[in-house]
């Protein structure tokens, strides 16, 4: 007889409104009393999901945690990850509160559901499973996270990275990365892996392709991070001194208004830290020396055939030397006697008089930068002009200390300095000439991700002697891409998600 009327409940849903909003109720009610109708209950619950009334609906939403039970509770997840693809708020939230509220019932379960969808699923389900997993996971208590969940959670992540858009990436990365038992050495060392292969360091490197660029891009800015004294950064430091560097010039950017050449040496600066031992270090360390060259200028009355004798002084472009001098000077440490022993003496002194003249610009600006900010503390160093010459300050001190390095006999590696764009004590005016003594007893660490791409700024030196030749200094900030879709990363199975900026 209680089977007749719990039957009687599950054909409410094809009545009126208010014997569907009872039988929203009470079907997972009494549901673990009539295991022999589970499949219709589930499925009646499910038409009233998908009810035109957004009050029938919400209702029934609320209530599918009831009916995760033993077998039942992958489909639950299946189900409500489905139900993300929902556009109203208030249905939206409730679907996430149930999924956290059966993840804590049994979690391997749910992240099954979750993850069917991933593979299977619609693009829109697709997209905000993903969204909900790299969000919610990280609130979840360490009983409900156990290390079965977290190796659960890495297997599966690990099919899904085997077709991905940039954006789908990047929020993968970021799930992996919570992960309590990859926070380790070799936890990180296998991320770096896991980002070596996506980026895909066996292949050929094509500077037009935008999307190759990207695909470069987005998968060293995850790698940064995790590289350490333990995690090298070796593959992704030769991939790019041996086909990054030599097409730098011709490299297309894949978003617009972006220094697509200040981006890549930024990223090789913040890896030469970290780089261990480089199989052709000299043949590496040639090319990064090639490229310093191009940025360091002789002096116009030095010039070989005298043609620019009393012409216009060079444009010194410090951003870039900055990068190429600290990956130098980082990769030179591990072949001391490279500007002695392995150039030839002409060389040498070719070199010797670039720095010498880039030393002497430097030190002007550097005055002219001091004398600009000195006295002026607290919300003066805020506006915009004054943060660009702090930026810029902290380049030319750090510049300044290499080229100090460089011109001892023999040449020396061991000043330490931070990064002009790295995160650094709380500092005011007076302090802000300190990038010159910034020194720490390891390299500096890295930043988890970096601050909001702003737009160029260009700050023009003050007038002086050397105004007219110094050039403008461009300053931009490293930062992730944000945006909506558009091309994919291409090649990646059938799937043409796009990528995101």
């Amino acid at each position: 007889q209680h089977k007749d009327a719990y039957q009687a409940i599950l054909d409410g849903v094809k009545g009126g409104a208010k014997e569907k909003r009872l039988a929203a109720q009470f079907i997972p009610k009494f549901f673990k009393h009539f295991p022999e109708l589970a499949d219709s209950a589930i499925n009646a619950q499910l038409d009233l999901c998908e009810d035109e009334d957004v009050s029938i609906r919400r209702q029934a939403i609320k209530e599918l945690p009831q009916f995760a039970t033993g077998d039942n509770l992958p489909r639950v997840a299946d189900i409500l990850t489905q139900l993300l693809q929902s556009d109203d708020s208030a249905e939206f939230n409730l679907v996430n509160n149930a999924l956290l509220s059966i993840f804590k019932m049994d979690a391997k379960g749910t992240l099954g559901g979750l993850f069917s969808q991933i593979l299977q699923g619609e693009d829109i389900v697709r997209e905000r499973a993903i969204k909900f997993l790299s969000t919610k996971l990280k609130t979840l208590p360490e009983e409900v996270m156990t290390k079965e969940v977290e190796e659960f959670i890495l297997t599966e992540s690990k099919k899904v990275l085997e077709d991905v858009t940039g954006e789908e990436f990047v929020l993968l990365m970021k799930i992996l990365s919570g992960l309590k038992s990859l926070q380790t050495v070799s936890g990180r060392q296998q991320l770096v892996e896991l980002v070596a292969e996506q980026a895909d360091l066996e292949q050929t490197f094509n500077p037009s392709d935008p999307d190759c660029v990207d695909r470069l891009l987005q998968c060293t800015r995850q790698a940064v991070p995790l590289f350490s004294k333990n995690v090298h950064s070796t593959k992704f430091v030769t991939y790019f001194c041996e086909h990054v560097l030599p097409n730098l010039s011709s490299l297309t950017t894949p978003v617009e208004g972006l220094d697509i050449q200040l981006e890549v040496l930024k990223l090789l600066a913040e890896m030469s830290s970290f780089c261990g031992d480089m199989e052709k270090l000299e043949s590496n360390l040639k090319k990064l020396f090639d490229k310093l060259l191009e940025y360091m200028p002789l002096p116009p009355e030095e010039a070989e055939n005298g043609e620019n004798a009393g012409s216009e002084e060079p444009k010194l472009q410090f951003s870039y030397v900055e990068c190429l001098l600290y990956s130098f000077h980082q990769l030179g440490r591990k072949l001391p006697d490279f500007l002695t022993a392995k150039l030839n003496a002409e060389k040498l002194k070719d070199f010797k008089i670039r720095l010498q003249y880039f030393a002497r610009g430097l030190q002007v600006y550097i005055r002219q930068l001091r004398l600009a900010l000195q006295g002026k503390t607290g919300e003066a160093l805020k506006t915009e002009e004054n943060k660009i010459k702090v930026v810029a300050l902290k380049i030319t001190n750090n510049i300044n200390v290499l080229i100090k390095d460089l011109f001892h006999i023999p040449p020396s590696y061991k000043s330490t300095v931070t990064l002009s764009w790295k995160p650094v004590q709380k500092a005011d005016a007076s302090q802000k000439r300190a990038s010159e003594d910034t020194t720490s007893s390891s390299p500096p660490k890295k930043a988890s991700a970096g601050p909001k791409r702003d737009a160029r700024q260009i700050y023009n030196p003050p007038s002086g002697k050397y105004s007219s030749n110094l050039g403008s200094f461009s300053y931009e900030q490293r930062g992730g891409f944000r945006g909506g879709r558009g091309r994919g990363w291409g090649g990646r199975g059938n799937r043409s998600r796009g990528r995101i900026y």
